[in-house]
C-alpha cells in the first residue's frame, strides 16, 4: 500500500490499480502533474481530491473532486486546475459551480424549446387550431431554434428563417405548410405571438421582442396573391391512381379529400367518435374547423367506403396515424413529392397512349389546397346552387347566422356529394374501351 502523501504521476492504470483500504483506514496518493491534485482511498471507495487552502481557510483543506469512475483521470485534473484558478482570483470553487449550476438550471429552463412547450401547455389546447400551431413549431421553428436560449435569438436569425422559407424552390412541389409565402406569414405571425408571449411572462429574462418590428409586407412584399390552381380531368384521373397505389394512410386520405372537398386537416385530424354510422353523419366538431362551427359530412357510400376501409387501433382514436391511432397523420412534403411522381407517371402513360411525346409532359405545380378548389369547381359546373356548394365545403356565407343546426342542408350536401361522386367516377374509371393500361410502380 502506497505511504499517505506519497507523489506519483498518476495513470489511469496506476489510479485503476490503487487497492482499498483496510476495514477503517485510509490513504492517498498524490499527483506529481497537479499541486495538491490525488487520490484518497477508503475501505469502500476511490475518490479524486484537491488539497487547498481554500477561501477563508486558515491551513489547507482537502476537497472531494469526484468519485473515481464518475469522470475520468484527465477530467478529475482539468477541474483540480480549475478550482486552483479560482482559488487563486480568490473565489471558492463550490460557490462558483453552484452559479454554474444554477445559471444552467435557467438557461435549460429559457431554451427556445422549453418556453415553446410553456407555450403550448399554456395557450394550444383550448385554441381550434392548436394542433396545427403546435406542427409549426415542431417542423419548423424547434429544428432552428430549440437549443437556443430565446434572449440570444435575433431578429436577423427570425428573418432569415421566414425568407427561407417564403422561398419556393422550381421544381420542388409543396404542400401546405411546406413552404411558401403563404407559410412564412403564417411563421412571422406566430414568431411574433411567441416572443411577446414570453415578455409578457416575465419569466424568461426576455425584455423586448425581437420579431416586434418585424412587418411581412416589408420582408416579403406582396406575395400573397390568390390561388385559382384546379386540377384537369387527366390530373384528377392522375391523383386518384397515385393515391390508389400509395399505401394507407396517405392514399386513403388524399381520396377522402377528394370525396369530400374538405381541408386536409380536417380530415387527416379525423377521430372515431366523430363519426355516427348508424345516422350515417360525421359531425367535425367546432375546435377542428377553420369556421368555428360543426360541420355535418353525409357518410354517402363512396365516403363511408374509404371509411370503413381504414384499420381501427386497440386505444387509438385517430383515422389516419403511423402510431397506432395515438397522433394524426399530415401531409407532408415528402408524401406531396411521392403522389407527383407517380401523377407524372401516368399523365405521361396517357400521353404515349393518345401518341404524344410522353417528355414534353410536365405537372404543373399544385398544392394538396387546391384539390379542395377542384371539388369546388366541379361542384359549380354540375349547377349545385351556391349555398349548397358552400354548405359542402363548411363555407360560412355572409347573412347565414353563424350558430345553426348540425343538420342544416343535409340531404342537399348528400345529393350534391353524390352528383360530385358519379361524375368522379366517370374521370377516374372511364369506359372500357378508354383505359389506359398502366405498369404498377412504387
Amino acid at each position: 500500500m502506497p505511504k499517505t502523501d506519497h507523489r506519483i504521476h498518476l495513470t489511469p492504470t496506476k489510479v485503476a490499480g490503487l487497492k482499498l483500504a483496510k476495514a477503517g483506514q485510509r490513504y492517498q496518493v498524490m499527483d506529481a502533474v497537479v499541486p495538491g491534485f490525488g487520490v484518497r482511498v477508503s475501505d469502500k471507495s476511490k475518490t479524486f481530491i484537491l488539497r487547498a487552502y481554500f477561501l477563508g481557510g486558515a491551513s489547507a483543506a482537502r476537497r472531494a473532486i469526484a468519485e473515481v469512475g464518475a469522470i475520468s483521470l484527465a477530467e478529475a485534473r482539468e477541474r483540480a486546475r480549475r478550482w486552483r484558478d479560482l482559488i487563486a482570483r480568490g473565489i471558492d470553487p463550490a460557490d462558483q459551480e453552484r452559479r454554474e449550476r444554477e445559471a444552467a438550471i435557467i438557461r435549460h429552463r429559457t431554451t427556445f424549446a422549453a418556453v415553446v412547450d410553456d407555450f403550448i401547455r399554456d395557450k394550444l389546447p383550448t385554441e381550434r387550431r392548436g394542433r396545427e400551431t403546435e406542427r409549426y413549431f415542431h417542423r419548423d421553428l424547434l429544428p432552428a431554434w430549440g437549443e437556443l436560449p430565446i434572449t440570444e435569438i435575433t431578429d436577423l436569425q427570425i428573418v432569415g428563417l421566414i425568407k427561407q422559407k417564403a422561398r419556393k424552390r422550381k421544381g420542388v412541389a409543396m404542400t401546405k405548410g411546406s413552404g411558401g409565402p403563404a407559410v412564412a406569414i403564417a411563421l412571422l405571425m406566430l414568431t411574433k405571438r411567441l416572443f411577446q408571449w414570453a415578455v409578457d411572462q416575465r419569466v424568461y429574462g426576455l425584455t423586448i421582442s425581437p420579431a416586434a418590428g418585424l412587418k411581412a409586407k416589408r420582408l416579403l412584399g406582396d406575395t400573397l396573391r390568390p390561388r385559382w390552381r384546379t386540377l384537369s380531368d387527366d390530373e384528377l384521373l392522375a391523383l386518384w391512381r397515385a393515391a390508389a397505389r400509395t399505401p394507407y394512410p396517405a392514399g386513403p386520405a388524399i381520396r377522402l379529400l377528394l370525396l369530400t372537398g374538405l381541408r386536409s386537416s380536417e380530415v387527416v385530424d379525423a377521430a372515431w367518435d366523430e363519426f355516427n354510422f348508424r345516422e350515417g353523419i360525421w359531425i367535425i366538431p367546432p375546435g377542428r374547423m377553420k369556421s368555428g362551427l360543426a360541420h355535418a359530412v353525409p357518410l354517402v357510400p363512396d365516403i363511408l367506403a374509404v371509411v370503413e376501409s381504414l384499420p381501427r387501433f386497440n386505444g387509438g382514436k385517430f383515422l389516419f396515424s403511423t402510431t397506432g391511432g395515438k397522433s394524426p397523420f399530415w401531409l407532408n412534403a415528402k408524401v406531396k413529392d411521392r403522389l407527383d411522381r407517380k401523377m407524372l407517371r401516368s399523365l405521361r402513360a396517357m400521353a404515349r397512349a393518345r401518341g404524344d411525346d410522353p417528355r414534353s409532359i410536365e405537372l404543373p405545380h399544385f398544392v394538396i389546397h387546391d384539390i379542395r378548389r377542384s371539388v369546388r369547381s366541379r361542384l359549380s359546373r354540375l349547377r349545385i346552387a351556391e349555398e349548397v356548394r358552400e354548405a359542402v365545403l363548411a363555407h360560412v356565407r355572409p347573412g347565414i347566422a353563424r350558430v345553426y343546426d348540425h343538420h342544416d342542408y343535409f340531404t342537399e350536401k348528400a345529393e350534391a356529394l353524390t352528383l360530385w361522386h358519379t361524375q368522379l367516377k366517370a374521370i377516374v374509371a372511364p369506359p372500357v374501351g378508354n383505359i389506359i393500361p398502366l405498369h404498377a410502380t412504387a
